[in-house]
C-alpha cells in the first residue's frame, strides 16, 4: 500500500463514445470505450500532476472491472480500496458527442441504473489506513442515488472528519443515475453541509441555489472555504474564504471530446493546494494563479477523446500556460 494524499470515491466505469459525432443515438453505428467515471479520472489526473492519489469504489467480477483495476494501477494509483461484486456487472455509460465536442449521456443500454457494481460499495470495507494518512477525500453525488453507496459515502465522511482530511464535492449532476432524479436535490445539500469545497457547473448552482454567484453560495455555508463555478469555453468563477473572488476566461482551445475537461480541473486545483497549501488561496493573486492551473488541466483533457487517455502531464501543463 502506498500513502496516497488524496483519496477518491465513487464511479470507475467505461465511457461508450460514439464514434460519429453529431448524430442521434439511433443513428450512432459504433462505440469505443474508454475508462471513466469521475472520481476515478480525479485520481488518475492527480498522479498524472504529480499528487499521489487512491481510488475508492466497487466494480464487478468481470473483464471490465478487471482492466479498469489494471489501468488504475498502471497509472500509479492505489487500488487498495476497490472492491469487487459478485454479481454485479461494472458499468457502462454511452456518450453521444455533438460536432464540437460537447457530450451527452444516452444511458446503459438495457440495463437499469440500479444495477452496477458501482451502486454495492459497502461501508464497512472502506479501509481505515487509507483516511490515518491522506490529506483529501474527493466525491462526487452519483453515488448518492444508491442506498448502500449512499451510506458508504456517510462513512467516508465520518473518516475524514476523524482524520482532518479536507473533503471535495464535485456535483457532476447527472439525472440518469438516479432511479427517481427528483429525489436528488436534498441529499446533494445535505452532503454540502458536510464539506470544504464544492464544484459546480453553471447549470449545477443555477439548479441548486438559484444563483451563479460563487460567494453568494459560500455564504450559505459555514463551513465551505471555497466555490468553483465552471462554465465551459466561457470560462470559471470562484470564492475562496468567503472574500477572495475571481473569474477567468477559458483558454481557446479546441474541444474534441470535453469528457472528464471538468475532472481535469478538479485534480488541477487540487494538485494546487496539495502543493502549496489552503492558506495560499487567501492571496488574491496565488489564487487566480491556482484556478488558471486548474482550467489549462481541464481544456487541454478536451483536446482529445477518453477522459482518462487525455490527461496532462505537470510538464505539459507548464508548456501550455508558458504558450497561453
Amino acid at each position: 500500500m502506498t500513502n496516497p494524499r488524496v483519496l477518491c470515491l465513487g464511479e470507475v466505469l467505461f465511457d461508450c463514445l460514439a464514434d460519429q459525432p453529431g448524430r442521434s443515438l439511433n443513428a450512432v453505428e459504433s462505440w469505443t470505450p474508454y475508462p471513466g467515471g469521475a472520481p476515478a479520472n480525479v485520481a488518475c489526473a492527480l498522479v498524472k500532476l504529480g499528487t499521489s492519489s487512491g481510488f475508492i469504489g466497487c466494480v464487478g467480477h468481470d473483464q471490465a472491472g478487471n482492466s479498469l483495476v489494471q489501468l488504475l494501477e498502471e497509472i500509479g494509483v492505489d487500488s487498495t480500496g476497490v472492491q469487487r461484486h459478485p454479481t454485479a456487472p461494472t458499468r457502462q455509460v454511452y456518450v453521444l458527442r455533438s460536432l464540437a465536442g460537447d457530450r451527452s449521456f444516452a444511458g446503459f443500454g438495457s440495463r437499469d441504473t440500479t444495477e452496477f457494481a458501482d451502486a454495492f460499495l459497502q461501508a464497512d470495507q472502506l479501509p481505515v489506513e487509507l483516511f490515518e494518512r491522506a490529506e483529501f477525500l474527493v466525491l462526487g453525488t452519483l453515488e448518492l442515488a444508491y442506498p448502500q453507496t449512499r451510506q458508504a459515502i456517510t462513512r467516508a465522511i465520518e473518516l475524514a472528519e476523524q482524520y482532518h482530511l479536507k473533503i471535495l464535492v464535485d456535483i457532476n449532476w447527472r439525472p440518469m443515475f438516479w432511479p427517481d432524479p427528483n429525489a436528488a436535490t436534498a441529499p446533494i445539500l445535505k452532503l454540502i453541509q458536510h464539506v470544504d469545497f464544492v464544484k459546480l457547473s453553471l447549470e449545477e448552482a443555477e439548479l441548486l441555489f438559484g444563483t451563479t454567484d460563487a460567494k453568494a453560495i459560500a455564504d450559505r455555508f459555514d463551513s465551505l472555504e471555497g466555490v468553483l463555478i465552471t462554465d465551459g469555453e466561457k470560462g470559471c468563477s470562484f470564492c475562496f474564504a468567503h472574500e477572495n473572488e475571481g473569474r477567468l476566461p477559458a483558454f481557446p482551445v479546441k474541444a474534441e471530446d470535453t469528457t472528464g475537461a471538468g475532472d481535469g480541473f478538479v485534480a488541477g486545483i487540487i494538485h494546487q493546494i496539495c502543493l502549496k497549501g489552503i492558506k495560499a488561496l487567501t492571496d488574491p493573486r496565488t489564487a487566480r494563479d491556482m484556478v488558471a492551473y486548474a482550467s489549462a488541466v481541464g481544456a487541454m483533457t478536451a483536446m482529445k477523446p477518453g477522459a482518462i487517455a487525455a490527461q496532462p502531464t505537470a510538464l505539459q501543463v507548464e508548456e501550455f500556460l508558458r504558450s497561453h
